[in-house]
């Protein structure tokens, strides 16, 4: 019996976002909104997604002993992610400074602070909360080396879910625990390198990714949907056409929506399907925290057109 359906070892970041007519140019000044500062962090997000939709969900993470830590431990406590393992102090808060133009897409700049600091003993130190969980999902806003000791530390039948963002090369051992791996194009471009530029297309993408060594691979297309492959092939699942205003944290919302599914048994293709609601909920409303939907309100939109 697990404790958890979902481990989120990740990031947490402040982050604060100024909306702007158009994102600047090399040395160019763009006014912008007042400034919002919101919880965030590619962990964190996930945590909270989970959380609200029903998940028994714990974050190992690290942030600094100040104000948009206790942000953050607010946050997640509000959600009811189990704190046990966020861990403080060793460097101020993770920050990340955010851009969102009109039509809801953001660009993002990071400062990890406290983030660089999570290292593989903190993995160590947390083993039992390993062994409680049913799945264990990472990203890359945290160090590799730290990602690694994840994988290492990860029980027999516990699964692994990595979102490598940022992305950046990664070595075999943590390849082959991914079930699956969730890239979106430019995550599958920098892991492709030249073999990205003899693809045609996503259904290349993920045929390709998947010979790299993952159990399983998912693309993720924003408005068009995702790819789902595995050694039983390739399958698309169609999106949920919704009115974006805001796209921060909705891959995160994805990731842990479909982590969840997938530890309560769904099919990978269930999974992604299920996830693809979750952010397009997500994507209609502002912010990455408070955007993330109850499972009541992703049900409302299963006539979207998803399984």
């Amino acid at each position: 019996m697990y404790d958890y359906d979902l481990l989120v070892v990740g990031s947490a970041n402040a982050d604060l976002v100024i909306g702007v007519e158009r994102r600047p140019g090399a040395g160019e000044t763009v006014l912008g909104s007042d400034l919002a500062v919101h919880p965030g962090g590619k962990g964190a997000n996930q945590a909270v997604a989970a959380a609200r939709l029903g998940a028994r969900t714990a974050l190992l993470a690290r942030i600094g002993d100040d104000a948009y830590g206790r942000l953050l431990l607010e946050s997640q406590r509000a959600a009811g992610v189990d704190t046990v393992g966020v861990l403080v102090g060793g460097a101020p808060t993770g920050v990340a400074l955010i851009t969102v133009d009109p039509s809801g897409d953001n660009s993002i700049v990071v400062s990890p602070g406290a983030n660089a600091r999570l290292a593989p003993r903190d993995v160590r130190a947390a083993t039992s909360l390993f062994h409680a969980s049913r799945v264990v999902s990472a990203q890359l806003e945290i160090p590799l080396e730290t990602v690694e000791e994840v994988v290492r530390t990860l029980p027999p039948d516990t699964r692994f879910v990595l979102n490598p963002s940022p992305p950046r090369p990664l070595d075999t051992e943590v390849l082959a625990a991914c079930d699956p791996l969730i890239v979106n194009e430019h995550e599958a471009k920098v892991l492709l390198g030249e073999a990205y530029d003899v693809a045609s297309g996503p259904e290349d993408w993920a045929r390709l990714l998947l010979a790299k060594g993952p159990r399983s691979v998912v693309v993720t297309l924003g408005a068009r949907g995702a790819l789902v492959a595995s050694s039983e092939g390739v399958v698309r699942v169609g999106a949920v056409a919704v009115d974006a205003v805001d796209t921060t944290g909705a891959g995160d919302s994805f990731t842990a929506a479909l982590a969840w599914r997938l530890g309560a048994g769904a099919s990978l293709a269930e999974a992604a399907a299920y996830a693809a609601r979750v952010g397009a909920v997500a994507v209609t409303r502002r912010g990455a925290q408070e955007s993330f939907p109850t499972a009541d309100e992703v049900e409302a939109l299963r006539g979207g057109g998803a399984a």
